[in-house]
């Protein structure tokens, strides 16, 4: 996958992400919610870490990888039709790579609102950052058990494998296949796919 705007559409469907940093002492990993930097248009993702996990992934020091996994699952070969066949596993994920920046108090502060904003959606009973019980002193607190970065990528991989080496009939007998299993994230990705294919 090349396109930004199908990353970002990973990215933006996919926020839990796995940080991967190389220490010392050996790899070290967290797992985090990001979201795409809003004042840009590219892959630029910004995101919060709790300490000491910034100081354990060496976060503005070294580089950083960053795992977006999207939909992924199983394939059987009984969908591939009477020939010779072994499963298979399809998937579609983006890896980030970059030495992040880390933000100020007043960024992260902001970073932090608008993940609590974007998860908690706007019902009328959506709870935001500084929602009462929740007063200044409590967030400052927050914030300062926290680290923001904004990570702008220097090498990207994203791949998207979907059955692409399939004719459109068994594509289409696998989207069944997933759909009557209820596994619904994985058979839209691989209609988005075929129906993008079959466009002139």
């Amino acid at each position: 996958m090349t396109d930004v705007g199908e990353i970002r559409r990973l990215i933006d469907l996919n926020p839990w992400v796995t940080l991967v940093s190389r220490t010392d002492e050996g790899l070290v990993a967290s797992h985090y919610a990001v979201m795409l930097d809003d004042t840009r248009d590219d892959l630029t993702i910004v995101g919060h870490v709790g300490k000491p996990d910034d100081a354990i992934l060496g976060l503005g020091d070294r580089e950083l990888l960053v795992v977006v996994q999207g939909p992924h699952g199983y394939i059987t070969p009984r969908w591939y039709g009477d020939v010779p066949a072994v499963p298979t596993w399809n998937f579609v994920s983006a890896h980030l790579s970059g030495i992040p920046e880390l933000l100020s108090p007043t960024e992260n502060l902001r970073v932090l609102e608008r993940l609590v904003d974007h998860f908690e959606g706007h019902g009328d009973d959506a709870r935001g950052l500084y929602a009462v019980p929740n007063d200044a002193a409590f967030v400052e607190r927050l914030e300062r058990g926290t680290v923001g970065f904004r990570l702008t990528p220097t090498r990207v991989t994203a791949k998207r494998k979907l059955s692409q080496n399939r004719s459109v009939e068994v594509v289409e007998t696998i989207i069944q296949g997933l759909t009557a299993e209820g596994r619904h994230e994985l058979s839209a990705e691989m209609r988005r796919a075929a129906d993008a294919r079959v466009r002139p």
